[in-house]
């Protein structure tokens, strides 16, 4: 069953906080992206506005977001009220994209792993295509098809998964603990071979997949040995890709 943010948007907010997501997510993710200063960003599945607004703190010229949830565009749309950035957000499924505009770069943190078929990866890239300018770039990062640790691997940093198998469209249920209790999200199976081909097939080429680092600050925090298991067995992958 497809999560329901509307249900978990204020637990989903929270767990961002987590260490390993900006040490490890955050800080990959921004080093593949680069300097987006005076660009159109896009950020799909933005969630209650997290990385959107940090891509419009570090230069973003026009910064849109977007998710399926209403829920987690209120709370981006309150933060935004709350300490104004400039940044659109909209209520949207991203299979059904149809802002009429182009962009320099699209950013998503935890998109394509919704996609419950092939199908469904098909049409999430062909909108990115479809919203990016020639030459443009797709930067993403997603649950890692290829992770290799158990259900209890992760847990020292605050989350567990269960997987089922690698068939196509198997869920993966991701559980999160946060003081006070947990809540999971469930993402679903797709080989790295069945997002290539539905990244080329949208007219993206240039694909690179980017494994997990560990920022500087990370490991002066925490020291190198606490992020090893994380390293190793790689839960999260980054993924890029241009527009032809």
């Amino acid at each position: 069953m497809a999560t329901d943010y509307n249900l978990i948007a204020e637990e989903y907010k929270r767990a961002k906080l987590q260490p390993w997501r900006a040490h490890v997510e955050s800080f990959t993710l921004f080093k593949l992206l680069g300097d987006p200063t005076g660009m159109a960003v896009l950020d799909l599945a933005c969630g209650e506005g997290f990385h959107t607004r940090v891509l419009r703190q570090k230069g973003g010229a026009r910064v849109v977001g977007v998710d399926i949830s209403a829920a987690m565009i209120d709370l981006a749309r309150k933060e935004e009220a709350r300490r104004p950035l400039g940044i659109e957000y909209v209520v949207a499924d991203v299979k059904e994209l149809a802002l009429d505009a182009e962009f320099d770069i699209i950013f998503a943190a935890y998109l394509l792993n919704y996609a419950q078929s092939e199908s469904e990866l098909r049409q999430m890239c062909s909108a990115i295509a479809n919203h990016l300018r020639p030459g443009g770039r797709f930067v993403t990062v997603n649950n890692n098809p290829e992770y290799s640790g158990l259900t209890d691997s992760m847990r020292q940093y605050g989350f567990r998964r269960h997987t089922s198998d690698r068939t196509a469209g198997a869920p993966i249920t991701w559980e999160f603990f946060l003081e006070g209790g947990t809540f999971a999200i469930t993402n679903y199976f797709l080989s790295p071979a069945a997002h290539e081909h539905a990244l080329r097939g949208a007219g993206m080429h240039e694909i690179a997949w980017h494994p997990p680092e560990v920022s500087p600050g990370g490991t002066a925090e925490m020291g190198a040995e606490y992020w090893q298991p994380l390293l190793q067995h790689r839960p999260v992958i980054c993924l890029e890709s241009r527009k032809i």
